[in-house]
């Protein structure tokens, strides 16, 4: 891969994650942002950060032992965000020294920050869901924010899109929200895949560097979603395209946003932050977006959608840098981004019979 394209996909990759994160911290505070200081995460927050770990250590262990199940890692991931957060009832690791991997050395992700009672109850009970054996019934937005950034690792597997997306939310819910995330993993991989000239982000700051410039949003985002409503069906589906015609007669309406989102389920989350993306004209108004989405409360799953989709749209580079920086999570979550793509395109532990550049990359991250 030549680097511009490799500096390309660094910049949505980061986008994603760093704007899901910029979102989960706004929409937990209902967008009242304390003057100084760090600005908290919530347990979506944190699980999302587990979730991308998730990722990699299945990318690892498939390299290391030629099969993985990613539905699995990722599952062995959330129990040690339990295990960190003190969750009563959940299985934990005996044999081996454990919760192990980076992510469990940092005491900031066993600070409670709210509960996630749809992941929490499907792991005491013991049993992870499948797409077509869901355990879950929960159709709230948890599980389509944590499969967001699957989107983005689908680059692995190109015929998968979405269905890795979905995988992840049929771990814990039921299959409302797992269509919703189906739908999202197939954005975000869509947005992340944009046409090379969409990719320039040299071309995208020097726009947004403009004083006088008042930027659409790609034509090829518009262009993905709008394929991406007549591919989809079901309640999904029609919440996509309910979305993008409120974005084109409408755009950030609070009103409007409000009657897309009259819940917290996952598809009036979806709905909103493609709203809410297909309404921004101008990149340096993200955060005022994202203070919109943070708004209109529910959980606080619209912003976060809402980041990950505008991220992934216009890259790190355009979300509003002194924001970021006071995340409480900023450094892991842009280190798991970053570790996320060079998993993809380096294998920095090498594999079963080849070693790796990194010597202490499984450390790091353990295949299993």
């Amino acid at each position: 891969m030549d680097l511009k394209k490799r500096t390309a996909l660094l910049s949505k990759t980061r986008g994603c994650v760093l704007g899901l994160l910029l979102g989960d911290a706004l929409g937990g505070s209902g967008g009242t942002v304390p003057i100084s200081g760090a600005v908290p995460a919530t347990s979506a927050g944190q699980l999302v950060c587990f979730a991308i770990e998730g990722l990699i250590r299945f990318s690892v262990r498939g390299s290391h032992r030629g099969i993985s199940s990613m539905p699995g890692v990722v599952w062995h991931a959330y129990h040690r965000w339990g295990a960190l957060q003190g969750v009563k009832d959940i299985k934990r690791w005996r044999d081996r020294e454990w919760p192990d991997g980076w992510l469990a050395d940092l005491s900031i992700l066993g600070h409670g920050r709210g509960t996630a009672p749809s992941i929490a109850t499907v792991m005491r009970g013991g049993e992870m869901g499948t797409v077509k054996e869901p355990v879950g019934t929960s159709v709230d937005a948890y599980g389509l924010v944590l499969s967001l950034p699957v989107g983005v690792m689908s680059l692995l597997r190109p015929a998968m899109r979405g269905e890795f997306a979905a995988d992840v939310a049929a771990l814990t819910h039921g299959p409302e929200a797992i269509e919703a995330a189906h739908l999202a993993g197939a954005i975000v991989y869509q947005l992340t895949e944009e046409p090379e000239q969409e990719q320039d982000v040299e071309a995208s700051q020097r726009r947004a560097r403009s004083p006088a410039s008042t930027v659409d949003i790609p034509a090829a985002v518009r262009t993905t979603l709008e394929t991406c409503a007549e591919e989809a069906g079901g309640a999904a589906g029609q919440a996509l395209e309910q979305a993008l015609a409120a974005a084109a007669s409408r755009p950030a309406d609070p009103a409007e946003l409000a009657r897309l989102v009259p819940d917290d389920r996952a598809v009036s989350a979806l709905a909103g932050g493609v709203y809410l993306a297909c309404s921004l004209r101008d990149p340096h108004g993200i955060f005022e977006a994202l203070l919109l989405a943070a708004s209109v409360g529910q959980g606080g799953h619209v912003a976060r959608v809402t980041g990950a989709l505008l991220g992934t749209a216009y890259g790190a580079d355009l979300l509003p840098a002194n924001r970021i920086a006071r995340l409480e999570l900023a450094w892991v979550a842009d280190t798991l981004a970053r570790d996320l793509l060079a998993e993809r395109l380096d294998s920095p532990s090498g594999g079963e019979y080849i070693d790796g550049p990194d010597p202490y990359w499984y450390r790091r991250y353990p295949g299993w």
